[in-house]
């Protein structure tokens, strides 16, 4: 009989005053061990997985981001259109697609993802354009303290059917309404490149 005084190792193992061969607490010891350093592992293993959940956490945040810069956006090109309703354009009503300016908003933020400052670099300018005239409606600035690096031109055209010619086209009791296509103008404005032009329409 071997008899081995009361131990503690590890993590919880005893070895008790009992009678037991020295090979058989050895093989114990080694199932133990590795059964402990199996459930060390797995533990590693569910804190990586959880641990990889915030790359959805942080996609979801830029998700949310890019929804509220898109909304702000959305706001700041309606009070725009609704300024330049009684100043540059003077009629009663303008009529718009619907959804328009979010499809509009949604491409800017698209035109400017490349861009080092993102969209707070734009400087975006709204125009009418009628039988190749252009008639500017306005411009929107994301950041005011902020030097614009590039400039998007939106071009709305309004829907001509029974207009007349530009010079009349505006007065205090028409009603303006617009196509849903549109065209996106991009320029860098410290730079030499050409000017990307993008066709859009708000009904796809």
């Amino acid at each position: 009989m071997v008899y081995t005084p009361a131990l503690v190792l590890g993590t919880g193992l005893s070895i008790g005053m009992e009678e037991e061969s020295v090979g058989e607490f050895l093989r114990k010891f080694v199932f133990r061990f590795a059964m402990d350093n199996r459930q060390r592992t797995g533990d590693g293993l569910k804190k990586a997985v959880s641990s990889s959940s915030l790359g959805s956490e942080c996609s979801l945040e830029e998700e949310r981001e890019e929804r509220t810069l898109q909304l702000d956006l959305v706001r700041r090109i309606e009070r725009c259109l609704s300024d330049a309703k009684t100043s540059s354009l003077r009629c009663r009503e303008l009529l718009l697609p619907r959804r328009m300016i979010s499809y509009i908003a949604r491409d800017i933020l698209a035109a400017s993802t490349d861009e080092p400052c993102g969209l707070r670099g734009a400087l975006i300018n709204l125009f009418l354009e009628t039988n190749g005239a252009l008639q500017k409606l306005g411009n929107v600035v994301p950041v005011d303290h902020l030097t614009p690096t590039f400039e998007l031109s939106v071009v709305l055209r309004p829907d001509q059917d029974g207009w007349p010619p530009l010079r009349n086209l505006f007065g205090a009791d028409k009603v303006l309404r617009l196509r849903p296509e549109y065209r996106l103008i991009k320029q860098k404005l410290y730079s030499s490149a050409s000017p990307t032009i993008q066709e859009h329409n708000s009904w796809f």
